[in-house]
């Protein structure tokens, strides 16, 4: 389990109050809040983080390489770079297998390997960002250009934010693996089609361009796609990943290999041309897989802003259980979520409830009573749930508390539903003073 502590940065000032400031990031996490409370921001950071564990576990980087620029500069790519609060940032982050601490008043950025192979699961990282729905039209944006009152030309394509350009490279690997014969969404019996370069959905019969399709199948549509195609991309055999690499990375995994041990970087020659099956009785194939999984994911981090969005609650319900059975499928995957919604926390509590009665349950009869509310596919372990809530007014955070392992009651966003009823109550009232 990772963890993130955070002070002054952004809309985050004191950060976590309990746990010396530590936000854990467990299987499934989740942060809630008003507008500019920094649930994003914390989202973001925990992925900037992720990725450079990532990085150095691969080589892409060295540890004394690590400076306040290279920290700044990914930053930038995420839209945070204006955050820092002079002489008072404080970042620290844990993984599996690195430790990062920044410092702006020492103006010191540094990290250790901590655990270089060990438990560390290589992650494949995706952050799905709330202006997916760009996606739909992202192809003909990118071909643009305008011109300004002063003639000069500008493409269209660098106003695009760098993590809906990333997001949408695995959405266009996505649609062509997946929905070339159709990909089904938890909502309506719809399926979208990508077929001769163009996108479009099927509904109760009657075929839609994916750019006349409602906002809320917009906005699931590259959602669940590329999670449902990364998800798929790292359950694959490794020796069928690896036939799916690019020869860059062949080239970069058989030269660090060959820094090791020569006969490693020969055997990994063989296994890419011929298949695992040559090695198969070669006293050194587990030594070489174990090396191979340092540079070729074998779980998903998947970060996802408002999965809520444009979306009926019963569909809230739908992509929610969808991105659980996902984040199921593997036990090193995670789930990071940032929501408005009541109705997220609340279906994420059947979740829970759901894992509890399945333990429970003996009966075949009594499971099936179960699965018509929550699929067991999507049930979830308390034990593996952690929600947070960030105070946009002071810039703290703080956990949700639980009750019997679920999530409590007594939280922000249902509490704004008892604001609602005690204002009506007042109108009420009033009325009787206007009789």
């Amino acid at each position: 389990m990772s963890r993130i502590r955070i002070k002054d940065f952004g809309p985050v000032h004191k950060g976590l109050v309990e746990n010396d400031g530590w936000i854990n990031v467990k299987k499934v996490t989740v942060f809630t809040g008003n507008q500019g409370s920094g649930k994003s921001t914390v989202a973001k950071l925990i992925s900037i983080f992720s990725w450079l564990e990532k990085g150095i576990i691969r080589n892409d980087i060295s540890i004394e390489q690590l400076n306040t620029t290279v920290f700044k500069n990914l930053c930038i790519r995420q839209e945070l770079v204006e955050y820092f609060h002079p002489n008072k940032t404080h970042i620290d982050y844990e993984g599996d297998a690195c430790r990062f601490e920044y410092d702006d008043k020492e103006n010191v950025f540094h990290g250790t390997v901590t655990n270089k192979l060990g438990k560390y699961i290589l992650p494949k990282i995706q952050y799905v960002s709330s202006a997916r729905n760009l996606l739909t039209i992202l192809y003909s944006i990118s071909q643009q250009n305008i011109t300004d009152n002063e003639g000069n030309v500008i493409n269209m394509a660098s106003n695009i934010p760098f993590m809906v350009r990333e997001l949408n490279k695995e959405y266009l690997m996505a649609l062509t693996e997946l929905a070339k014969d159709g990909f089904p969404l938890p909502i309506d019996s719809t399926s979208v089609h990508f077929q001769n370069h163009n996108t479009f959905i099927k509904t109760r019969g009657t075929r839609i361009s994916m750019a006349a399709a409602s906002s809320g199948v917009q906005s699931i549509t590259p959602l669940l796609l590329v999670s449902s195609y990364l998800s798929k991309q790292v359950q694959k055999d490794l020796s069928e990943r690896i036939g799916n690499i690019d020869s860059n990375l062949k080239n970069r995994i058989e030269s660090e290999l060959n820094k090791e041990d020569k006969a490693l970087s020969e055997k990994f020659r063989s296994y890419c041309s011929y298949g695992k099956t040559i090695l198969k009785d070669d006293g050194l194939l587990p030594v070489l897989e174990e090396r191979i999984k340092r540079f070729i994911p074998a779980s998903f981090t998947n970060i996802v802003e408002e999965p809520e969005q444009n979306l009926f609650p019963t569909s809230q319900r739908s992509v929610l259980y969808s991105l659980l059975e996902i984040n199921n499928t593997i036990p090193s995957n995670k789930l990071i979520l940032t929501t408005h919604s009541p109705y997220i926390i609340s279906y994420l509590t059947l979740a829970i409830k759901a894992h509890e009665l399945y333990g429970k349950s003996n009966l075949k009869k009594q499971k099936d009573k179960i699965d018509e509310i929550v699929p067991f596919q999507s049930a979830v372990d308390e034990q593996d749930v952690v929600i947070y809530e960030l105070d946009e007014k002071n810039g703290t955070i703080k956990k949700l508390d639980t009750l019997h392992g679920l999530p409590s009651d007594d939280n922000d966003l249902n509490n704004e539903l008892d604001v609602t009823n005690l204002l009506f109550d007042k109108l009420l009232e009033i009325e009787d003073l206007c009789q």
